[in-house]
């Protein structure tokens, strides 16, 4: 099946500095899937890049293709069809993605206009018609509030509904739920998921939080220092993770159920991108180093069907999966 989305070594420099250093993904339609790892690995960047969104003077080079049709190198007229049309997007913070001096009314119906071609009264209903749907009371008369005058939970609702306006095939979430309450993220997110499975939707879940990734995600990608170096269905990543930064993410999580046990860290920090160690980046933090992994970097292989892994490891793995014996 062709995928809505293709990403083939997709690499972004800044000043030279490599950011992201061969980034592989791909998504189906009506699929969700998560993108996780600490800050700076790289998955803001990874769809601001496919989305041409980053400042001109980065160098982007690989291939990013949207239902077979590459757009990076595509000119501004094809991106701005893209933008908000096919693709909407939810920014990290959705305060300062807002006009401060302009109605929520002009904001959206801007939305509309560009990418439903709706005119006169058509937009102004189908406007209070995507509040109602996102959860805003007496949506009628909030259209003509200003961002102030929305609480945090609402603004981010309202971003949803912005990014829902030209009834796009695939939605990015960049960790939509940051600065909320609990109990307002927990209403995002089932927020989300009924508007994706009604819509038929595909998503990309960006988040630092893995419990929601794995609540609300089909497969989940595990990103590092500019790589993805796992990539497995949610189900099977949280309960077998291969790759050691996986492994070490997951064992930070308290758990839910069953006894307590110790929580594990991952010692040391993201690599700087202008000093990236040679070969595994992840190896100066790894408990399971060898002097394999120092030699080359490895890429992303196949351990079994639908799970992917960057590690010298892999093979080993890959027949563990399979309950091949060792050589």
């Amino acid at each position: 099946m062709k995928p809505l989305v293709s990403i083939e070594d997709l690499r972004v420099a800044f000043n030279g500095v490599p950011v992201l250093r061969g980034v592989d993904i791909a998504l189906q339609k009506g699929e969700a899937v998560g993108l996780v790892g600490e800050s700076g690995s790289g998955k803001s960047v990874t769809w601001l890049a496919a989305l041409g969104l980053l400042p001109r003077h980065a160098h982007v080079s690989g291939s990013v293709r949207l239902d077979g049709r590459q757009l990076l190198g595509a000119p501004d007229s094809e991106f701005d069809q893209v933008r908000g049309g096919r693709v909407g997007m939810i920014f990290q913070d959705p305060a300062s993605a807002l006009n401060p001096v302009l109605t929520i009314r002009k904001q959206l119906c801007e939305a509309l206009a560009l990418h439903r071609d709706l005119q006169g009264n058509a937009v102004k209903a189908e406007a209070r018609r995507l509040l109602d749907l996102v959860g805003i009371p007496d949506a009628g008369r909030r259209l003509e509030a200003y961002p102030h005058e929305f609480s945090g939970g609402q603004v981010q609702r309202i971003m949803i509904a912005m990014a829902l306006a030209g009834n796009p095939d695939l939605l990015i979430a960049d960790e939509p739920t940051t600065a909320l309450d609990a109990t307002i993220q927990a209403q995002i997110l089932e927020l989300l998921s009924t508007v994706r499975r009604e819509l038929g939707m595909a998503m990309v879940l960006i988040s630092h939080d893995l419990g929601v990734v794995a609540e609300n995600c089909d497969r989940v990608a595990v990103m590092y220092a500019g790589r993805i170096v796992e990539q497995a269905p949610s189900n099977q990543l949280f309960a077998d993770p291969v790759h050691p930064y996986a492994q070490g993410l997951i064992g930070a999580l308290p758990p839910l159920d069953g006894p307590r046990r110790r929580l594990t860290a991952i010692p040391g920090t993201v690599p700087d991108p202008a000093h990236m160690p040679g070969g595994c980046a992840f190896a100066p933090r790894c408990a399971l180093v060898t002097d394999a992994c120092g030699l080359v970097a490895p890429t992303l292989a196949p351990i079994a069907d639908d799970r992917s892994v960057a590690c010298v490891r892999a093979e080993a793995s890959r027949r563990a999966l399979l309950g091949i014996a060792a050589e």
